[in-house]
């Protein structure tokens, strides 16, 4: 029996990092607390989303991995709490800038950096202008409870992100958000598309899910405004939600698994044993047919 405890929270932010941070460990304290071993932080939480605006001041938010002080910062917590915490950050690196979450271990080393796959750009949602995509591929980490694979926000929409992480024996996912309302059509409540998208990746994959959303309403530069919803959750490995936070209030979701039950689970199953990748072709290429 391998019982590992996570835990996913959602809060509102300013745009003040100092007070995100200290928000940010008010409740990694509180699900340390309730005895969690790997808490996920949400998407860029240093700050508001700052995607809904394209200014170039705001590429002054990039830091690069070494020396970041909120990196370091959680660092020095998971080594005092002894548990995992996958962190989201803005990276700058060389004359890039990337979309990252750094796996902070439970002795508070830094296990590596997966940049974001997968860059959305749509009203509200600017961030090619800000992060180019991911040059890492999927990745996992053997933390101290367990293998982790995490993806960042938009990289939970594509089927092929949960997949490649669990092919590479991902035990758990972790996926930190940041998203809300739709610029200029707030009629359209993606929540529950949200939330039903990953608990299929759980489903499908026979992994436990974990996902933080921000909540409150942010404000851009240009007018616009966005009420982010969080419903934050935790799906088990047959994708049932096991935990779920509401759309307003900050929170924390804990709950824990046995992973080696979970591995029995997915050898009944055998969904690993019947694939035929050497029929998947189209799914490597753009249009599902090769080039001509």
């Amino acid at each position: 029996m391998r019982e590992v405890t996570v835990a996913a929270t959602q809060m509102a932010c300013s745009d003040v990092v100092e007070e995100n941070v200290a928000k940010g460990e008010k409740l990694i304290r509180e699900a340390a607390e309730r005895g969690a071993n790997i808490v996920l932080l949400q998407e860029l939480f240093e700050g508001h989303y700052f995607c809904q605006d394209e200014l170039a001041e705001n590429l002054k938010r990039a830091k690069p991995v070494e020396g970041h002080s909120t990196l370091e910062h959680f660092s020095a917590l998971a080594k005092e709490l002894g548990i995992v915490l996958p962190v989201s950050f803005y990276e700058h690196a060389g004359n890039a800038r990337f979309n990252s979450i750094a796996i902070i271990d439970a002795d508070g080393s830094n296990l590596g950096t997966y940049r974001k796959t997968h860059i959305p750009h749509g009203f509200g949602y600017q961030e090619k202008f800000y992060f180019s995509p991911g040059d890492t591929g999927f990745r996992v980490w053997d933390t101290a409870f367990g293998r982790i694979g995490a993806g960042i926000c938009w990289d939970q929409w594509f089927p092929e992100s949960a997949r490649s992480m669990a092919l590479m024996g991902a035990e758990i996912l972790f996926f930190p958000t940041a998203i809300g309302s739709e610029v200029g059509n707030e009629q359209w409540n993606s929540a529950p598309h949200w939330q039903r998208v990953q608990q299929g990746h759980a489903g499908a994959n026979l992994v436990p899910l974990v996902a933080s959303n921000r909540v409150g309403t942010e404000e851009g530069k240009a007018g616009t405004e966005m009420t982010f919803y969080g419903s934050s959750f935790i799906a088990d490995q047959f994708g049932e939600k096991v935990q779920e936070a509401d759309s307003t209030a900050e929170a924390v979701l804990t709950h824990s698994f046995d992973l080696d039950e979970i591995a029995r689970h997915r050898d009944y199953w055998h969904i690993f044993r019947d694939r035929r990748p050497e029929h998947y072709g189209p799914i490597a290429t753009m249009t599902g047919r090769p080039a001509k």
